[in-house]
This record gives C-alpha cells, sequence and structure tokens, in this order.
C-alpha cells in the first residue's frame, strides 16, 4: 500500500469518524440508532453552502455556522421526536420509526428548499494540492483530516476531563440511576443531541466541499453506521477506529478494483464482524439494539 493511498484513505476515513462518532453519541445515549443523523448533515451543509454564497466568508465561519446550526435542529429534533418516548420509558423500536420519520421530514424539507439540483460550495483555497516530495495532497483533504482530528480531540477531553462529560458517560451508563444521583438527565440528552448534530454540520460542510451537495447526500450515513458496527456500537473510539479502517479499505479497493466494487466490500466487512465479532474493534456490549 503507497504512503499516497494511506494519505488519501486517512483523509476520508476521518469525515467517516465524525459521522460515525455523531451517531455513537446518540446510541450510547439512548440506545438506538439515529437515522435522522444524514438528513441532518445535509440541512447543516446547505444551511452553510448558503452563507458562503451570500456573505462570502471565510471556511472557519462557514463551519461555525453550520456546526450551530446542526446542534440547534438537533436539540430541535430531540425535542419534538424523541423527548415524549423517553419520558414514557418506552421500546428503543420507537426511537427508531421516529428517527426515520424525522429523517425523511429533514430531507423534504432541504428538497423543498433547493429542488432536486446539484450544487458546489464556493472555492475557499487559491491552491487546491500541497505537495510532499512525490505525495500529493488535496488541500481539502488535509483541512478536512485536521479538523476532524481535532474536533474528536476535543470532544474526548470534553467527555474525560469536565463535568458535563462525566455526567454524559453516567447517563449513558445507567439514566435511572444518574437521575437519582441528582443529574438532570434531560439537559444531558439535549447536549449529547447538540453536540451530535454540531459534529453533523462539520461533516456535511467537507463532503459538500469534497463533493457535490445535493438533498440525498445524507445517504452517506450508512458510511458512518458501517463504521459504528466494525469499531462496536455505542463506543466512541471504536467508532473512530471502524471508520478509518473503512476509510483505508475503500480507499484501496477504489485503487486497486475500481469504485463500483468499494460499497460492496464495505457490506461484507460490516457483515464479517457481525457475524464474527458482533460486538465490534472496541468490544462495547450493548444490550439493546434497535
Amino acid at each position: 500500500m503507497s504512503l499516497q493511498i494511506i494519505i488519501n484513505g486517512l483523509a476520508l476515513g476521518s469525515v467517516y469518524a465524525i459521522i460515525a462518532t455523531g451517531f455513537s453519541l446518540i446510541f450510547n445515549i439512548l440506545k438506538f440508532s439515529n437515522f435522522s443523523h444524514g438528513a441532518l448533515m445535509t440541512l447543516s451543509a446547505f444551511i452553510g453552502y448558503f452563507f458562503a454564497v451570500t456573505v462570502n466568508s471565510s471556511l472557519l465561519l462557514v463551519v461555525a455556522i453550520s456546526m450551530l446550526a446542526g446542534g440547534l435542529v438537533s436539540c430541535l429534533g430531540e425535542l419534538v421526536a424523541f423527548r415524549k418516548i423517553t419520558l414514557s420509558n418506552t421500546s428503543p423500536i420507537y426511537f427508531f420509526v421516529s428517527s426515520i420519520t424525522l429523517g425523511t421530514l429533514y430531507e423534504g424539507i432541504v428538497t423543498i428548499w433547493v429542488g432536486p439540483n446539484f450544487y458546489n460550495y464556493p472555492r475557499f483555497f487559491e491552491t487546491t494540492v500541497v505537495k510532499l516530495g512525490s505525495i500529493v495532497i488535496s488541500k481539502s483533504d488535509l483541512i478536512m483530516f485536521i479538523s476532524s482530528c481535532a474536533a474528536l480531540a476535543l470532544l474526548m477531553l470534553f467527555i474525560q476531563k469536565t463535568k458535563f462529560g462525566r455526567a454524559l458517560r453516567s447517563v449513558s451508563f445507567d439514566r435511572e440511576t444518574a437521575g437519582l444521583m441528582g443529574i438532570d438527565v434531560i439537559r444531558i440528552i439535549q447536549l449529547a443531541f447538540f453536540l451530535s448534530g454540531a459534529l453533523a454540520g462539520l461533516a456535511g460542510v467537507f463532503l459538500g466541499i469534497n463533493y457535490t451537495l445535493y438533498p440525498q447526500l445524507g445517504n452517506l450515513v450508512v458510511k458512518g453506521f458501517i463504521a459504528s458496527v466494525i469499531g462496536g456500537l455505542g463506543s466512541v473510539f471504536g467508532a473512530v477506529a471502524g471508520a478509518l479502517l473503512l476509510g483505508l479499505t475503500e480507499t484501496l479497493l477504489i485503487n486497486f478494483a475500481g469504485s463500483g466494487y468499494a460499497p460492496v466490500f464495505s457490506f461484507l466487512i460490516m457483515l464479517v464482524f457481525l457475524l464474527v465479532r458482533p460486538q465490534g474493534i472496541a468490544g462495547s456490549n450493548v444490550q439493546e439494539k434497535a
């Protein structure tokens, strides 16, 4: 495997890691797969796009607006679609159905807003590549990789070192006991949705820059789900490891077998993990899955 392929694979895997981490945050705390995450990613990306073309601002500000929009919309989605189910403590299957419905709503709003057309983000860089000897790296890939690593490192520090992070871990371990210990469970769940939505906004902007922006961009959330399964559903560390492995594998297959085979092998890898090691790389032990 050449260094060029490894770099391209890590760049692709870093975006998958952002998607998978947002996915895992919600799974960790409410024990369901939030399939509205992809459509939220699309909605946030379009908000960032229209801010960029209207204000003609820097990439940093566009990313910040998109992350903020993703976080706020995610909190609103939690209030409308999941709050009542959480309070009634019913079966996780209702979360699953509600997340599909919410995702359809987000996608419908985007389609009505922008139509079925394709959009391209304005150019943020004067030069598009960086050369390091014989290695050629796309500048957007490099910034995407650095931004993803920085966002994930900050998230890990937040979860491990802050009071809210400890509360987040307590609620994900046992909601009822955390509530009895004086933790505002609903507030912590909202925090998880805000963080997840902000990560969706970050992933949406970089996917929009690297690829074409269109209303069905959120279908790429399937890659985040596959990465979560490979890494271990409910484990943030596992989601990152699974995403990097998936990115490297896809890039390798695209180079040696063609882009058409990459999705097939992605699903095959997921099936192998489900059959051989269903707890994933991190060995997360999750009792309820939806």
